[in-house]
């Protein structure tokens, strides 16, 4: 017997594909490439017309459904909805999120139970109401869209920090837990994105990927069926290392890179201020 776990194979032209969080950024970047990889893709999102618009954009592969990741009630209805539709479902990205920035003593209790929510609570609704289905057909692939900050500090985004570090945690568990059935769970640990979640922040070109670098290696997962993957992949081993270092000289090292600043200077931009108008709109005061 193999010591190491042999996932049947998923192909992704046919493949059924459900995407939350997939009308915009990321989640709109994955569903163009799986789409354009002959899969039929399920967009999951909270402004459903937006969801529609996406679909139409990408073609008779996609498919919108309005979805709130909080409410385990709601993701159970769009995993029956998108399979009534599209049939079984063999991948599901949990990728719906939100990040206010500020300060931890400051930031409003509705921003925090919002970040958890739909950042930590999000994948456990999904992955609570997919995968029985999955187990039972002895096949299926969950990707949870973490953050590099799920293995680092991150000043003025503290509560994001900690749904990203749960995130990590839970899927490296939950993925000791499925895989003797056939069902892997990988995690994506992207460092700064160019989407409106970003809006405001510095973004030096060096550690900032583009949505489609997620998209690709979403997709790529699909096939190493990998554990977890950094965006860009020198950085995976640069924090590995960082993180053996005194604590005292990490800190030290953020201190002079102006770390703690970077999410309240992101707060003065206009671009950031129209995100939070947004997400504040979608789930309250954040």
């Amino acid at each position: 017997m193999s010591l190491f776990t042999q996932y049947p194979e998923i192909r992704i032209p046919g493949a059924r594909v459900a995407i939350t969080g997939g009308a915009q950024g990321i989640g709109r970047a994955t569903a163009e490439l799986f789409a354009a990889r002959g899969a039929k893709v399920a967009i999951g999102d909270l402004d459903g017309k937006l969801a529609e618009r996406v679909a139409a954009d990408i073609g008779a592969r996609a498919r919108a459904f309005t979805l709130d990741v909080a409410s385990r009630d709601s993701f159970r209805a769009f995993i029956s909805d998108v399979e009534a539709e599209l049939g079984p479902i063999d991948v599901l990205v949990n990728n719906a999120g939100i990040m206010p920035l500020g300060s931890f003593l400051e930031e409003p209790d509705k921003a925090t139970a919002a970040q958890i929510n739909v950042n930590f609570l999000g994948p456990i609704n999904g992955m609570r109401a997919v995968l029985p289905g999955m187990i039972g057909r002895g096949h299926g692939h969950v990707v949870n869209v973490a953050s590099l900050a799920g293995k680092m500090p991150t000043p003025a985004a503290a509560v994001y920090s900690g749904t990203k570090h749960a995130v990590v945690g839970l899927s490296a568990s939950v993925r000791d837990e499925v895989a003797e059935y056939g069902v892997s769970v990988s995690t994506i640990l992207p460092s700064l994105v160019r989407t409106e979640l970003g809006a405001g922040l510095a973004m030096p070109r060096a550690v900032s990927v583009d949505p489609a670098d997620i998209a690709t290696a979403i997709l790529d997962t699909v096939r190493t069926r990998r554990a977890e993957t950094v965006i860009p992949r020198w950085l995976g081993a640069a924090v590995n290392t960082a993180n053996l270092l005194p604590a005292r000289l990490l800190e030290a090292g953020r201190k002079l890179a102006g770390a703690g600043n970077l999410g309240l200077e992101a707060n003065k931009s206009a671009d950031r201020a129209d995100y939070l108008r947004r997400i504040a709109t979608q789930v309250g005061d954040a």
